[in-house]
């Protein structure tokens, strides 16, 4: 008799069981939290947009064929500073080139270039700001100062100082800016590190003989990525602002490549008899700016689980 009653128990314990509900995973928690941001979405949704450009853009140069309304680096000077019409829905600059499709060709070297600056920032940055997090000590100080000396140059002043060594170009921009913000991502991740290198499973790490490069990136970075990820999506918001900065200033992307502060910097002069050809490509930096800051302020609250819906 008892053994039948230990087994109806255990029988009833698993169908118990199965009435549970399982908890939802962090994934889900957190995109139900960044879908409940109305902002977050729009930003992403804006974000979805210029990425589909881009690469639409970008394939159709690869294969060959032009997708664009017009050649957005064709010059006629006989169709030069036509006001918006039907044909040219943000009208012509001063060589007679469609702004609809500069604009729109330039949005993958806006793009391309924050996030190659970003991913050359944020490797950089995480190695240098995980070992001095980690090792403290002179290493900690030596690095550390080191940042503090970059940080104390405005990093618009910095990157053009970085462009005057290296000379003008894409290429040049992209390593330029990624350079100056690798500051920023070395004391976030540092700070992160302080925080979590003198918890218990650090401490197990340490016993069991894992390398130091292995409790760093195995243990210690899997902790705080989700810092690492907001401020990587907000530094896209600033590389486009740094790429737009340069162009204006001519020491970015060259002609006659579209970029949209190259053509601020080029239309400056023609602010009153033809302002259109400022407000469509400042437009096309404000919106993509913004898009990228609404969806990293999502993503704060997404990631951190004292803000997530319940």
């Amino acid at each position: 008799m008892k053994i039948k009653h230990s087994f109806n128990s255990d029988e009833n314990q698993l169908q118990a069981a199965e009435y549970v509900e399982k908890p939802e995973s962090q994934l889900k928690l957190m995109w139900e939290t960044l879908r409940q941001n109305k902002a977050a979405v729009v930003g992403l949704f804006i974000i979805g947009l210029l990425v589909l450009i881009a690469l639409t853009v970008w394939l159709s140069e690869l294969m060959g064929k032009q997708i664009l309304p017009y050649d957005p680096n064709y010059s006629d000077m006989s169709q030069s500073f036509i006001w918006p019409n039907a044909q040219h829905w943000f009208g012509t600059d001063q060589l007679g080139r469609d702004l609809f499709s500069r604009i729109l060709d330039g949005t993958k070297i806006s793009l391309s270039v924050g996030v190659a600056a970003v991913a050359i920032s944020l490797s950089v940055g995480v190695i240098l700001g995980a070992t001095a997090g980690y090792r403290g000590g002179k290493t900690d100080t030596t690095i550390m100062r080191f940042m503090d000396i970059m940080l104390a140059i405005p990093s618009i002043l910095l990157a053009i100082a970085f462009m005057a060594a290296l000379g003008k170009g894409l290429d040049k921009a992209i390593i330029a800016i990624g350079l100056v913000s690798i500051p920023e991502y070395a004391r976030i991740v540092r700070g992160s590190i302080l925080s979590v290198k003198e918890n218990d499973y650090v401490q197990a790490a340490k016993i069991i003989g894992n390398k130091t490069s292995r409790i760093i990136y195995k243990h210690i970075l899997p902790n705080v990525i989700s810092v690492i990820v907001v401020r990587a999506t907000l530094g896209i918001s600033s590389a486009v602002l740094d790429t737009a900065a340069l162009g204006f200033l001519g020491l970015g992307v060259q002609p006659p490549f579209a970029e949209w502060g190259d053509m601020l910097g080029r239309a400056r002069g023609f602010i009153f008899s033809a302002p259109y050809t400022l407000i469509f490509p400042g437009i096309a930096i404000t919106i993509t700016v913004l898009a990228f800051n609404l969806l990293g302020d999502g993503l704060r609250d997404a990631l951190d689980p004292k803000s997530r819906i319940k």
